[in-house]
C-alpha cells in the first residue's frame, strides 16, 4: 500500500510538471509573433498584416520609431497581456494572457522593439 501511495505521489508530480509551461526559448518570440501578431501587424510590423483592413483602428506600426519611442514596455507587456483596452488604446487589440506566458510576452516585447531600427 505504501509503494502504491507513494507510486500514485510520483505520478501526480510528473503530471503537473508536465502541465507547467515550459521557459520561452530565444526563438519562441519570433515564433509567436508569426502566429499571434502577424495577422493584424504584418510580418514587418508595419501594421499591414491581411486582417488589418478589417479592423476599426490600424494596427500600430512597430517600425515607427517616433511612436515607438512614446509606448514604454511596460504599457506593451499589459497590451499585449490582457488587451488593447487595458491600456487605454482600441479594443480592436485581443488579450493574449490565455495563449501566451509572462516570459513569453517579454520576449514578445524585446522582439517587436526591433522593428524600430534607427539610422
Amino acid at each position: 500500500m505504501r509503494r502504491m501511495s507513494l507510486l500514485m505521489t510520483l505520478l501526480g508530480a510528473t503530471a503537473m510538471l508536465a502541465l507547467t509551461r515550459a521557459p520561452a526559448r530565444a526563438d519562441s518570440a519570433q515564433d509567436n509573433y508569426t502566429a499571434y501578431c502577424t495577422k493584424c501587424h504584418g510580418p514587418a510590423g508595419h501594421g499591414d498584416g491581411p486582417s488589418a483592413g478589417s479592423l476599426a483602428t490600424k494596427p500600430q506600426d512597430f517600425a515607427d520609431c517616433a511612436a515607438m519611442g512614446k509606448i514604454s514596455d511596460d504599457t506593451m507587456f499589459k497590451a499585449i497581456k490582457d488587451g488593447g483596452a487595458a491600456v487605454g488604446l482600441p479594443g480592436d487589440m485581443p488579450s493574449w494572457s490565455d495563449g501566451l506566458s509572462d516570459a513569453e510576452i517579454h520576449d514578445l516585447v524585446a522582439y517587436v522593439r526591433a522593428f524600430c531600427k534607427k539610422p
